[in-house]
């Protein structure tokens, strides 16, 4: 039996086990309605890589997918047992499920009249369904952590809220008024090899924590008063309020209506309120920690996002049984990435500083503890391998690697400015000679673009540009370049001049 269906099995045997203590409901109940609530979900991306994860989504879930003309977000709508695999997504860094949208709201002229209007708007908004979306996703990660025995590193879930129509809103406010409990970001994004088998039970796991909801609901309403906060993104220059104004009153709201906490620190439930220029969108978190922080607990100086990792590694379409390297690959989160996400490929993490080879090590052997916990058994390993080396001088076959994808020193807080000159032409330089001429590709972040676009000037022969996607990097407007090998044969220096280096024969 493959690990893929082993794993399923262990979840079935518990789902089937918690089903037998769960309450029976018919076809007409909570299930069926569950199960053909839609909504909308909204998802943080890292900036530039917007249409990969709009693609992603088209490929995971089969939903159409609307890039918001505020950079760095993507909306898409989902059936409620599609809740579990938007977690399972590579590319989106933070979730939440969209309350209401206005595309062009109509702001007042004068700020007391926008923020009045910020104030009435809470009690007119639909909270039902995405607040019912909150309920089941706050229940199901309950479920997971008491099924997981989840470590003391677990992060404190947010909680969603709001107000419901007519009325349905009683009832609504008196059923999302439970405590919520400790717990960690779903298992299921950390193993991708078992996302297509558990999919079929997704609906009765979901199905379980909503009656397990509805059962506790009596017994713990009104047994804590929630705290919460309202985080007002805004971009756009022709506001006459600040992002503070607008938190502030519409928070006054939402605390009049639901009779909340208001807390800035220690909150349960965060209410989003995303502004840019005339586009308002409503909206309550689904993760509290962000998702790009799945595979690294060892971090360096320059820890690159496990979400920018996977966009970066979709940039050169890896296909099965193809090589990987990553020459500086620090704290090692893009081939990490890439084993987890591409395991039919091999995967190579190498650095000249002993302590990022270290960090990358350490962060390899703390994923396969992860996974050996979540699977009950002994795993297998995964296809990385961790080397200490010259990216200069790499102890690679020439001609041997397919795709190679790294960050490059951006010369702020690792290397300089004045290095980069002499670095990026000898990195490009023995980076064409690895790589398989006419199908190798290269994947190379950086910022310090100037220095890039004149180290790939004198190397047209072998490397064409394909592509350039633009990020933003801690506030830093970097680069993504997408490299294409050319089928010309690497000719040494040396051997231009009629000699060849006694070491470069044997590679």
């Amino acid at each position: 039996m493959s690990d893929v269906q082993e794993a399923t099995n262990q979840l079935l045997d518990v789902n089937l086990c918690e089903n037998q203590m769960s309450v029976q409901v018919t076809e007409s109940g909570p299930r069926s309605e569950s199960e053909h609530l839609q909504v909308t979900i909204g998802a943080t991306v890292p900036t530039g890589f917007e249409q990969t994860a709009a693609d992603e989504v088209r490929e995971k879930l089969g939903s159409s997918c609307k890039i918001s003309k505020d950079r760095g977000k993507i909306y898409f709508d989902i059936s409620v047992d599609s809740l579990a695999q938007v977690h399972c997504l590579r590319s989106v860094d933070n979730l939440f499920v969209v309350v209401q949208e206005f595309k062009d709201y109509q702001f007042k002229e004068t700020k007391e009249e926008v923020l009045k209007d910020f104030e009435e708007l809470a009690g007119k908004l639909p909270w039902s369904d995405p607040l019912k979306i909150w309920k089941i996703n706050t229940c199901f990660k309950k479920k997971k952590t008491k099924r997981r025995k989840i470590n003391p590193n677990s992060s404190k879930e947010k909680t969603d809220k709001g107000q419901g129509d007519t009325t349905v809103e009683k009832d609504v406010k008196k059923e999302f008024t439970n405590s919520v409990s400790d717990s960690q970001i779903l298992d299921c994004y950390e193993n991708p090899a078992i996302k297509e088998e558990v999919s079929t039970l997704i609906g009765d796991d979901l199905t379980s924590c909503k009656d397990e909801a509805e059962e506790n609901s009596k017994e713990e309403a009104d047994s804590e008063v929630l705290k919460f906060r309202v985080t007002c993104n805004r971009a756009g220059e022709k506001h006459c309020f600040s992002s503070n104004e607008a938190a502030r009153d519409f928070g006054g709201a939402v605390q009049d209506y639901f009779k909340w906490k208001a807390d800035m620190t220690n909150f349960d439930v965060e209410v989003l309120l995303n502004i840019h220029d005339n586009e308002i969108v409503v909206g309550i978190a689904l993760t509290e920690e962000s998702l790009h922080r799945r595979n690294i607990t060892h971090f360096g100086p320059t820890t690159l996002r496990s979400t920018l990792a996977y966009g970066m590694l979709r940039l050169c379409a890896p296909q099965p049984t193809d090589i990987i390297v990553d020459p500086m690959c620090g704290t090692g989160a893009i081939p990490i990435e890439g084993s987890t996400e591409w395991s039919n490929c091999y995967h190579i993490a190498g650095d000249n500083n002993p302590l990022a080879v270290n960090r990358a090590a350490n962060n390899i052997s703390s994923l396969l503890t992860k996974i050996q916990v979540k699977e009950g058994k002994l795993s297998l390993g995964l296809p990385i391998d961790t080397i200490q080396w010259d990216i200069c001088n790499l102890p690679l076959r020439t001609g041997s690697i397919d795709i190679i994808v790294t960050d490059m020193p951006f010369g702020k807080r690792m290397g300089s400015k004045k290095r980069n000159w002499n670095l990026y032409p000898a990195c490009l330089r023995e980076m064409s000679r690895v790589c398989r001429p006419g199908t190798g590709r290269a994947v190379l972040l950086t910022q310090d673009k100037k220095c890039f676009a004149k180290a790939l000037s004198g190397m047209g022969h072998l490397w064409r540009k394909v592509h350039t996607v633009w990020v933003n990097i801690g506030g830093l407007h970097a680069a993504v370049y997408l490299l294409k090998r050319t089928p010309q044969s690497f000719v040494h220096p040396s051997e231009q001049d009629g000699e060849r280096c006694p070491w470069y024969k044997d590679r």
